[in-house]
């Protein structure tokens, strides 16, 4: 299948240079070889130009690291690379890893490049990082979305309120963007005389002992980075516990989930291509399946809405609809039965034993079931001194510990925890009328069982739960 008008973006006014020696591709929010839209289009031009295909990746280190990431989201994004480079070389395509900005590799390698491709990313420091790459090269650049299966904007023009007004003018768009992709053969195999690799990625764990950074959250041994084993689990998955999804997918001892979300975070798999597998599943009915593409599509699709239209998707005050922190201010003084302070938190150190299994569960294996999440951060909410500080402990927990963190999902998520895209219900002390959410909603799932299962996760990383 071609790749379809509405991903792709020329991002200047500039024709490809006739003297360039190669299609650089920046590889930087679609880490893969296969399935990738930026990749095929890049694939395709150099083709066209009589050219071979260089990908780069500009690698954050020390003082210029990705903010707030540390060794466990190195170690993932690294063994990925490394994965993607065996891609790359199986199809005849260059890969120049460099401790670099993202900005910087590119602007440097596209000096002699006949055209550079991008692909895209919706949060802000990225945003930047396009902006200094335009001002910067003088050759065409064109940025190809793959990380979405609906670009933002083809979607909708504004910041939509919730899910509801996302939904249909998603559902409409499903048959136009939830196909194939055509993998281009590569007729201009990558050579001598290119751009040299500064980092060999072969051994990812000898790049990462390199690397100047946080190694207080170590890498964890539940997942291990990279497309290859993306398929692997999501083949696993769909042969198997996807059959019981629908009625499931609530309870966090059952093993209904996928497990798909850090490869979908470091761009290791395309959401289009889980789609696809979903949608041809032989096991799970209608109703797993439409569950399923719920959550993958229109509410991970409702988050990069989010952060595109809202400029400071990172505060409290920008984030949280005006209503909910209206409501949250008139309530900020009411008595709190439990506080703890953020370092208890992490730690696990609360009355509330599941919520420490929660916590353990993030903290060691770099994961949360999803329902379990929207407990975790409403009781942080309950159990903060203010919901200001609140939103900004959920936030740094969150982007600390898991593998997903620091992306759109997370944002959005954490600010759903104090009202967006929801409205008001019955008032309570604390909350007002933001929803709240009580123990009770441990009873839909086993809990005891949870409890066995998170301990059987942390002995296996080594540590007790």
């Amino acid at each position: 299948m071609t790749i379809q008008a509405g991903r792709i973006r020329v991002l200047n006014d500039v024709e490809p240079r006739a003297d360039g020696a190669y299609v650089v591709y920046l590889l930087q929010q679609a880490n893969r070889a296969h399935f990738n839209p930026a990749l095929e289009y890049a694939v395709a031009e150099a083709n066209r130009l009589g050219v071979p295909v260089v990908a780069c990746f500009g690698l954050l280190d020390g003082a210029n690291g990705f903010p707030e990431a540390n060794a466990r989201h190195y170690a993932f994004l690294l063994q990925g690379l490394a994965d993607a480079r065996a891609g790359f070389d199986r199809r005849g395509i260059g890969f120049c890893l460099r401790k670099a900005s993202p900005a910087e590799i590119a602007i440097d390698l596209a000096r002699d490049a006949a055209l550079l491709v991008l692909d895209r990313g919706y949060l802000a420091i990225q945003k930047r990082w396009y902006g200094e790459i335009v001002a910067a090269v003088k050759t065409r650049i064109v940025q190809v979305e793959g990380d979405v299966v609906v670009p933002v904007e083809v979607a909708s023009t504004k910041h939509e309120y919730a899910a509801r007004t996302l939904r249909p003018k998603l559902n409409r768009l499903f048959d136009d963007y939830i196909v194939g992709l055509s993998e281009r053969t590569v007729k201009h195999r990558a050579g001598r005389g290119l751009p040299k690799a500064e980092i060999d990625i072969a051994d990812p764990d000898a790049v990462l002992a390199g690397m100047t950074l946080d190694r207080d959250v170590p890498p964890v041994k539940r997942f291990t980075g990279g497309e290859t084993e993306a398929r692997r689990r999501l083949k696993a998955y769909l042969a198997g516990p996807f059959a019981t999804y629908g009625a499931e997918r609530n309870k966090p001892e059952a093993g209904a989930a996928s497990h798909m979300s850090p490869y979908l975070h470091f761009g290791q798999i395309s959401p289009v291509e889980i789609a696809l597998a979903v949608r041809a599943a032989r096991t799970g009915g209608d109703d797993d399946k439409t569950a399923y593409l719920e959550e993958l599509i229109v509410r991970r699709e409702l988050a990069m809405n989010h952060v595109h239209y809202t400029k400071g998707y990172e505060s409290y005050a920008d984030a949280v609809p005006e209503w909910a922190r209206k409501t949250l201010a008139e309530h900020a003084d009411d008595p709190r039965p439990h506080t703890y302070t953020e370092a208890e938190l992490a730690a696990g150190e609360t009355h509330d034993v599941h919520w420490n299994a929660a916590q353990a569960e993030m903290r060691e294996t770099g994961y949360m079931h999803n329902h379990l999440r929207m407990y975790w951060g409403k009781k942080i909410l309950d159990w903060s001194p203010s919901p200001e500080e609140g939103f900004r402990r959920t936030l740094r927990l969150n982007n600390r510990y898991f593998l997903d963190g620091r992306d759109a999902n997370s944002f959005t998520n954490v600010a759903w925890v104090y009202g967006l895209h929801d409205r008001p219900w019955a008032r309570r002390k604390v909350f007002g009328t933001v929803r709240y959410q009580s123990e009770n909603s441990l009873k839909k799932f086993d809990a005891k069982a949870y409890l066995k299962t998170v301990a059987e996760l942390c002995a296996a990383e080594g540590v007790k739960a």
